[in-house]
C-alpha cells in the first residue's frame, strides 16, 4: 500500500520550506494532524486519503539543512493510473509554479508506484533545503485528484521566510 500523503507533504514542504521561514495559516481551514504548517483545503471527510499524521523535522525547517517528512495515512480505495497533482506556489502575489503532473510518475520519486493500494502505511522522506532561501511570503497549494477528478487530498500552507533563513511557524 502506498501513501500519496508523503508525496504531497514532501512537495508542499520542499517547495514551501525551500523558500521561507515562518508559517502563517488561514484559520478557517482544518489543520493536518501532526507537527507541520499544513492545512487541508476543505473538510477532508470525502478525500480518498485520510492523513492521520504528518511531521516535519526539524520543525520549523532551516535553510541549508535536511528536512525529514514522516507521514501516516489511509487510502479509502485504490488510486489508479491517470491521477494528477495540481501544484501552485506563489511568492506574494507572483505565481512561481503552476503545473499539473501525473501522480504515478511523481510518486516514483519517493520510491512508490501505481496503483496506490487501499489501506494504511507510514513513509519517511528526506528533502535537502537550499542554504540560500529568498525572504518573503510563499503560498503553496497541492491538489491531488483521480483521473475522474475525485479528490484524493488537497493541502495548503503559507510560509514566510526571514532574511536569516531561520524558519518559524505560527499556528
Amino acid at each position: 500500500m502506498k501513501l500519496v500523503s508523503l508525496f504531497t507533504l514532501g512537495l508542499c514542504a520542499a517547495t514551501a520550506t525551500a523558500r521561507s521561514s515562518q508559517a502563517t495559516l488561514t484559520e478557517d481551514k482544518p489543520d493536518v494532524p501532526g507537527k507541520n504548517p499544513l492545512k487541508f483545503c476543505a473538510q477532508p471527510d470525502d478525500y480518498i486519503l485520510e492523513i492521520k499524521k504528518a511531521d516535519l523535522s526539524p520543525n520549523p525547517p532551516e535553510a541549508g539543512t535536511k528536512l525529514t517528512i514522516t507521514a501516516t495515512g489511509n487510502f479509502k480505495k485504490d488510486v489508479e493510473e491517470g491521477a494528477k497533482v495540481h501544484l501552485q506556489v506563489k511568492y506574494g502575489f507572483i505565481t512561481l509554479v503552476k503545473q499539473t503532473a501525473d501522480l504515478c510518475e511523481t510518486v516514483q520519486k519517493v520510491d512508490l508506484e501505481c496503483p496506490l493500494k487501499e489501506g494504511e502505511m507510514t513513509l519517511t522522506k528526506d528533502v535537502d533545503l537550499p542554504a540560500q532561501i529568498p525572504p518573503g511570503k510563499y503560498t503553496v497549494l497541492a491538489d491531488v485528484v483521480t483521473k475522474d477528478e475525485d479528490k484524493i487530498t488537497c493541502l495548503t500552507a503559507e510560509v514566510t521566510f526571514a532574511r536569516n533563513g531561520a524558519a518559524t511557524f505560527s499556528f
